[in-house]
């Protein structure tokens, strides 16, 4: 009967427009909650479905996942990332939920890095450093769309030359598509007119299990990685690497996420639970997988891919029950998992981290593919179990 029920939902969400036109969404949302006016633009709720029935919404307000269908291991359909209902909550809340974090994720400490001889100073939030890109970032524009159809989503923010300091107008392209082969492509391209850095991420919240109300802990993680970024007591990257052998950082086998994260290390205190890069082993291989996580509950298996250096993987410890996000759910204290493929923070000022600089003629690139299956297996042997196919 369950599967029967999927079938009929599934013939009924293909049969829906797609776009801004659609009156409903199969999560439930209501476009015409995302549709005012910001800083002088539109915006709207985008809609991307595949045949199997998996839908992925998208604002261009901050160029934001806003929610993901994704079946569980008996078919039944339900939203895997943390995010608001309205475009008005994205606006004003100041959550990164789904959001493509920029000019720069992470902190730049001065706020300021030299580049080809010159001081830049940044954009401060009087602590020392810029994070996140500023404020504005690019989580708080509205993107242009460029192109969509049913599998894919074309967004573009051209960021004015001195925008919170950095140099250089840089047009950013990014490309969502929902492909056939169910996984969620997040792919960036951008250019420059003046020597810059550059660093961007997509900061969604995930919880595989679909229940939103519950923790990630019990969800089995593993990391393609021997390596953290360490901090100093005041969260600032110190330039230096611990390796995870023997740490509650070791997720070269698969574990639980809550396993080890209470454990009495001070990397941990300083954060209180994860929230730091994992340097990856392959790095700029997309065709290995970078991490798996997987929830028995649900049976659903997320695998990522990435050309990206490193991984931050945050546990939503700083949420405290004060976000009422989708369906007025209350998003607790590590209901939510983020994946952050990326650079490291502060590059600019850390010679000996890879380089997040780009110059005019070049074209930076940085793909992304999230993939959704309902394979338990692919956590219980060798990681190449989860190989792309």
């Amino acid at each position: 009967m369950k599967h029967l029920l999927t079938i009929c939902a599934t013939a009924l969400l293909l049969a829906l427009p797609v776009g801004t036109q659609a009156q409903k969404t199969f999560s439930g949302l209501d476009p015409a909650r995302f549709e005012t006016q910001i800083d002088g633009k539109k915006t709207a709720l985008y809609t991307l479905r595949n045949q199997y029935g998996l839908e992925a919404c998208i604002t261009n307000y901050g160029a934001r996942l806003v929610s993901l269908m994704v079946p569980n291991w008996n078919g039944r359909f339900e939203d895997i990332v943390l995010g608001y209902d309205n475009v008005m909550d994205y606006h004003t809340k100041g959550q990164n939920f789904g959001a493509t974090v920029g000019r720069y994720v992470g902190r730049i400490s001065g706020p300021s890095f030299m580049l080809d001889g010159k001081l830049y100073l940044l954009q401060s939030d009087g602590k020392g450093h810029i994070s996140h890109g500023g404020k504005p970032g690019f989580q708080n524009r509205v993107w242009d769309v460029l192109e969509q159809d049913r599998n894919r989503l074309v967004l573009r923010y051209v960021s004015p030359d001195g925008e919170n300091g950095f140099p250089g107008e840089l047009t950013v392209t990014l490309t969502y598509t929902l492909t056939e082969q169910s996984t969620l492509d997040v792919d960036f391209k951008a250019t420059t007119t003046k020597p810059t850095v550059l660093n961007l991420t997509n900061h969604s919240f995930f919880n595989i299990s679909g229940d939103l109300t519950r923790d990630v802990l019990s969800q089995n993680l593993w990391i393609d990685s021997r390596r953290i970024a360490t901090y100093d007591s005041n969260k600032n990257v110190n330039g230096k690497f611990l390796v995870v052998h023997h740490t509650p950082f070791d997720f070269t086998k698969p574990r639980q996420i809550g396993e080890r994260i209470d454990m009495d290390h001070p990397q941990l205190k300083i954060t209180g639970g994860y929230d730091h890069a994992f340097v990856l082993r392959h790095p700029g291989d997309i065709s290995k997988p970078s991490a798996i996580v997987y929830d028995a509950q649900s049976g659903r298996t997320l695998t990522v891919y990435t050309t990206e250096p490193a991984l931050q993987v945050y546990t939503g410890n700083g949420l405290k029950g004060n976000q009422v996000g989708k369906e007025g759910i209350k998003y607790q204290r590590r209901t939510g998992l983020c994946l952050e493929t990326q650079h490291l923070a502060d590059a600019p000022n850390k010679p000996h981290f890879p380089s997040t600089v780009l110059r005019p003629g070049e074209t930076w690139h940085s793909k992304t593919v999230f993939k959704f299956t309902t394979d338990p297996p692919v956590m219980k042997g060798v990681p190449q179990a989860a190989s792309k196919k």
